[in-house]
């Protein structure tokens, strides 16, 4: 299976093979801030599955928790494609949406939903739950 995400504008894309070794949804601040909505969902592919076409830009913080993570996003218009967070900085954490697949498969795990929104619940079969 391969997968392609790009950003908005289409200057830059990442081209994913094989399955993800995660998907999930998450509910902390920083993902809420990224994904600028109530929860964001990605899955994440190790790097030697993924190959970058184009140009971008790398935002580096530190989390509430201590651990860096590194966000890469398009430089003309500034879609997050994905980012590496430690202690996993092997990983590229693409946000589901970037693929613009309907048909892509379902988050086995929510996690920090002590943060989630009260009027959001995430449901499905074989999802694990997270505070």
């Amino acid at each position: 299976m391969t997968r392609t995400a790009t950003c908005f504008c289409g200057q830059l894309s990442l081209t994913c093979v094989g399955d993800p070794v995660r998907i999930s949804v998450c509910h902390c601040r920083d993902c809420k801030r990224r994904s600028g909505s109530a929860f964001a969902a990605q899955a994440r592919f190790p790097a030697e599955q993924v190959t970058v076409t184009g140009r971008s830009k790398t935002w580096s913080r530190v989390s509430d928790e201590g651990n860096a993570s590194d966000f890469h996003f398009c430089p003309e218009c500034g879609t997050t494609l994905w980012y590496n967070a430690r202690p996993h900085h092997d990983l590229y954490a693409v946000p589901i949406g970037t693929f613009a697949d309907p048909s892509f498969p379902p988050p086995e795990y929510s996690v920090y939903e002590s943060r989630k929104h009260d009027w959001v619940e995430i449901v499905g079969e074989g999802i694990d739950h997270y505070d």
